[in-house]
């Protein structure tokens, strides 16, 4: 069993309320989790009002697959969050 994993902070420089990045938080998880099927959520920086960190994982059998979905992650992210992505982490663990 191999779980692969990305974390990657945004910055989210034109948002002026918290309310506003939750909303952008939440679509983006929601969309992920749907389009990739995989577990998603934000993993800190939840008080900041110009930062998130989001994390991802997928349980598979191969960690080149694995870390293909986190790509396909990434590149979706860098299309569709409107901010600059910092710090982007993906890894794989066998078990």
């Amino acid at each position: 069993m191999t779980v692969s994993m990305i974390q990657f902070v945004f910055e989210l420089p034109e948002v002026e309320n918290i309310k506003d990045k939750r909303r952008i938080v939440k679509s983006f998880k929601e969309k992920i989790i749907k389009k990739f099927h995989v577990s998603a959520a934000e993993v800190d920086l939840q008080d900041s009002l110009r930062f998130t960190q989001i994390g991802a994982a997928v349980v598979s059998n191969s960690a080149v697959f694995g870390e293909g979905v986190m790509q396909k992650i990434l590149k979706f992210a860098e299309d569709e969050v409107p901010g600059r992505l910092h710090d982007v982490e993906i890894h794989s663990e066998t078990y």
